[in-house]
């Protein structure tokens, strides 16, 4: 294996932007096939990060970032004392069903704000934040952590979540933000402290397509050490990924999706792995693990899943897939070289899984409205600065 240069995490990835905007921009009409001008049209009109479409996310999450119930708190119970009602609990993140979910929503209240100042839920969003994001409440999140059977709690994809929400406010030129920043940092140490505490004890990484997932939470950490130029952990967040999976090739594609995945481990870890290595042995190291992509195939990889009851909240699990496929496949296409015939691949692909998610988001059932406003949110922002 290629000797890993630390030098390369801070190179900015921008590959293929100028010529992909090119492609979808300026090409002539007549030069164009049908089907491509049937993914411009997707992507002009459905995948463009507009006020509206944020207005209207930005809705979803303000119904339920305070509302209690109904409520997954993933609570162990000790003893009589601590059998509490969520806000009793976590008194900043107990809405949206469970605290990971939560914090992503106020992620993407805090994104939009930062994206979007005169939207017209600005003033209800900064309400609800300095409502919750209290230092009172923050130090209580922090002292959960501290009491017995909360080892695991969360691990890895809500520390992950809350690694990102502190990205999010860090260097914000907003007064709101500065303090929620300032209120949020207790927690955010706990968090750190609990990545060094436990990632170099877990041998093997965990490869699901849910929660635990090693290489999400693995990417978000990675991605908040960047934010904070804090090396020591950079460091050691590399130093891990290149254990786990440096070494990984012919990755079994037929095994995904599983049933109640909202993240797939083919393409969260291949994003991992763009973060963790430099554009050029990253490209190596991608078509390794996977050689034999071509046109639509393998179909159950490269295709939308499909999601047949929204009112389940596993199966509507799969709708989470297809964003995070999407914002994955786009950030590898964007370090592939411009003759790589993948590129084209995945950048379709991501189009079409996109596509496909964001006319099901609004289903009217909380079981996914509670959470994959935050994941459209996350979409659209990758498509927004890589194309």
């Amino acid at each position: 294996m290629e000797k890993i240069n630390l030098s390369k995490f801070y190179q900015p990835q921008k590959v293929f932007f100028l010529l992909l905007l090119f492609i979808l921009l300026f090409f002539n009409c007549s030069q164009r096939t049908s089907e491509d001008a049937f993914e411009l049209q997707i992507l002009e009109n459905k995948l463009q990060f507009t006020q509206e479409m944020a207005s209207g996310f930005a809705r979803m999450a303000l119904r339920c970032i305070q509302r209690e119930y109904p409520n997954n708190p993933g609570h162990v119970v000790n003893s009589d004392v601590e059998v509490l009602t969520p806000r009793k609990i976590h008194p900043a993140f107990y809405g949206c069903f469970d605290w990971h979910s939560s914090v992503h929503g106020h992620w993407m209240l805090v994104r939009l704000l930062k994206r979007f100042p005169n939207l017209p839920e600005a003033q209800t969003i900064r309400e609800r934040l300095n409502e919750n994001l209290t230092v009172d409440n923050i130090l209580m999140e922090v002292s959960y952590f501290y009491q017995s059977n909360r080892k695991s709690f969360e691990r890895t994809y809500g520390w992950a979540w809350l690694l990102k929400l502190a990205e999010e406010l860090q260097n914000w030129n907003d007064s709101d933000g500065h303090k929620w920043s300032e209120n949020l940092f207790p927690l955010v140490q706990e968090i750190v402290n609990h990545y060094y505490d436990f990632l170099p004890k877990q041998t093997y990484p965990i490869r699901t397509g849910v929660h635990p997932n090693t290489a999400f939470g693995i990417s978000f950490a990675l991605d908040y050490a960047k934010k904070m130029e804090d090396v020591k952990f950079i460091n050691m967040l590399v130093e891990r990924s290149v254990m786990y999976f440096s070494n990984d090739k012919n990755y079994p594609v037929q095994w995904e999706p599983g049933g109640e995945d909202f993240l797939s481990p083919c393409f969260i870890e291949a994003d991992l792995m763009r973060k963790v290595l430099g554009p050029k042995i990253f490209r190596k190291w991608f078509h390794r693990f996977l050689p034999n992509i071509t046109q639509n195939q393998p179909a159950n990889l490269l295709n939308p899943a499909i999601v047949t009851d929204r009112t389940d909240p596993k199966i509507v699990h799969l709708d989470g897939l297809n964003l995070s496929r999407a914002w994955c496949m786009i950030g590898i296409a964007s370090v592939l070289r411009e003759d790589d015939p993948y590129r084209k691949i995945l950048i379709k692909s991501a189009i079409g899984h996109a596509s496909n998610a964001f006319k099901n988001i609004a289903s009217g059932n909380y079981e996914g409205e509670h959470w994959l406003a935050s994941f459209a949110i996350l979409t659209l922002s990758v498509i927004d600065e890589k194309l």
